[in-house]
């Protein structure tokens, strides 16, 4: 023990006594030992969130890939006449409970739903055609009938995720309502297949196309094929017994060996097609024909539900694994009746574009056209201004204000820029700027006004000469495949 300043100092600790008071015992050398302690553990404590398994940042190359699919799609559907519309991106859980089926596996199994605090049963939308009926409905769009539709956002569903399928994915879509003609389900096709030309991704995807008749073909279809599944019964799946019971005719594109033979060896639906049925088709197919669509037969392509009718088809390729299908779609005229509206004819399709993206050779470039280079803060101020007036005239523009004025110059080079617009304090002193092509190294002092028309002239030459490679390769080709063909 020892005295220690008007207290008593005991094994590290200090008792302090004023009158005839004392106070708590402080340890200094738990004070000492126990804050940085205390700090390691609050921060191991926090942990940075994930990202919910299934769900992707879409960034960079991918960026860009997505939005170079969507803008082809905005670009591609105005030709087509279609308008867009934006839907909720939750509905009533009866939205899509009766659209899609209650024993279906996306309702059953794969919807995110919810009771809201009002009680009301809610589910992020696993598809888009079901919410667009809902609007057609309750909107009273009926007036405006035929309707060509489109839209693109995420959709929800509770997969198992792999390449190419996600729990939060991205689709676009196109509906025609109001046309029970077969001339809607053609233009939708010739929609689908010029949108992958254009995106240059036409190559190694196939166009599948079948029928499923009307509703009295299907129906015969439907108990054939219950008969047939019925006498081989016990060497089906488990859940293509389940299927049997519920629906039947996804039976036939079973993934499961055991299933392959009883399923390939069932009854086509080419023998339980009405007159009506086969007309309809052969109308179909011949619009492909004539607009240079090519399509192959797939008899084994089908829809579960019952209110599906006619036109089934699937634009697939080998190159994204087992989720090979990139578009697909089909008739659905007994939809809107399944909603509580009137009998009213419509087809549609969708697309995923995680996928489309997938597909694309390389990501789209988006080259800067000019780079700012100011020299000094009064000069970065100009600087401002001049890229202000240059995108308002519609040219895309990006200061790089820091670094040495190599590397400044190196990084504009690097990200594609056609030109660099130098200021510094000679250009400041005469209201000028250095305007700096980067392809032929020619620089000359120019105002503003004077580099907006030398860019016009630069793009309309990096126009040309785009044009002139497209005329080389289109000359290659026309000597390779010879006058004859």
């Amino acid at each position: 023990m020892t005295l220690f300043g008007g207290g008593v100092q005991r094994a590290g600790k200090k008792t302090f006594y004023f009158g005839d008071r004392n106070y708590p015992t402080f340890s200094f050398a738990q004070h000492r030992l126990k804050r940085p302690q205390d700090k390691r553990d609050m921060m191991a404590k926090i942990q940075t969130p994930q990202a919910v398994r299934g769900t992707q940042d879409i960034f960079g190359e991918d960026q860009e890939r997505f939005q170079h699919v969507v803008e082809t799609f905005e670009r591609v559907r105005r030709l087509y006449g279609f308008k867009g519309v934006q839907m909720p991106v939750f509905e009533p859980t009866a939205v899509f409970a009766r659209s899609l089926g209650e024993t279906t596996d996306v309702v059953s199994k794969e919807m995110y739903s919810f009771e809201d605090r009002g009680g009301d049963s809610l589910t992020l939308r696993p598809e888009f055609t079901a919410g667009i009926s809902r609007a057609y409905l309750t909107n009273g769009w009926q007036q405006h009938v035929p309707l060509k539709l489109s839209t693109h956002g995420p959709l929800f569903r509770y997969e198992r995720p792999q390449k190419g399928r996600y729990r939060q994915f991205h689709q676009l879509d196109a509906e025609i309502i109001g046309v029970s003609e077969a001339a809607a389900d053609v233009e939708l096709l010739c929609f689908a297949d010029q949108l992958l030309k254009e995106l240059g991704i036409s190559d190694g995807v196939t166009l599948q196309l079948n029928t499923l008749g009307d509703a009295e073909s299907r129906d015969a279809w439907r108990d054939a094929l219950v008969e047939h599944f019925q006498a081989h019964r016990a060497d089906l799946s488990k859940d293509s017994q389940d299927r049997l019971e519920r629906n039947p005719l996804r039976i036939l594109d079973s993934k499961e060996r055991q299933d392959r033979p009883i399923a390939d060896s069932a009854p086509d639906i080419d023998a339980y097609l009405s007159t009506e049925a086969k007309e309809f088709f052969a109308q179909v197919t011949e619009g492909l024909d004539a607009c240079g669509v090519s399509w192959t037969r797939n008899s084994r392509l089908v829809r579960g539900l019952d209110y599906y009718r006619h036109t089934a088809f699937e634009f697939v390729t080998d190159r994204l694994g087992a989720q090979g299908t990139v578009l697909a779609g089909g008739r659905y005229d007994g939809l809107i009746e399944s909603l509580g509206g009137p009998v009213t004819p419509a087809v549609g399709w969708a697309a995923g574009i995680e996928r489309l993206g997938m597909l694309l050779a390389d990501a789209p470039a988006v080259p800067l056209e000019l780079a700012i280079l100011p020299m000094g803060d009064t000069a970065s101020v100009k600087a401002l201004s001049v890229a202000s007036e240059l995108r308002g005239s519609q040219f895309s523009a990006e200061i790089f204000g820091s670094g040495k004025f190599k590397k400044r110059m190196a990084r504009a080079n690097q990200v594609g820029a056609l030109a660099a617009i130098i200021i510094g304090e000679d250009e400041m002193a005469s209201g000028k700027v250095q305007f700096k092509n980067l392809a032929t190294g020619e620089q000359t002092e120019l105002d503003v006004t004077a580099v907006i028309e030398k860019m016009w002239d630069l793009r309309f030459s990096e126009d040309l000469d785009s044009f002139d490679a497209d005329l080389t390769d289109l000359e290659q080709d026309v000597a390779q495949l010879g006058e004859g063909d």
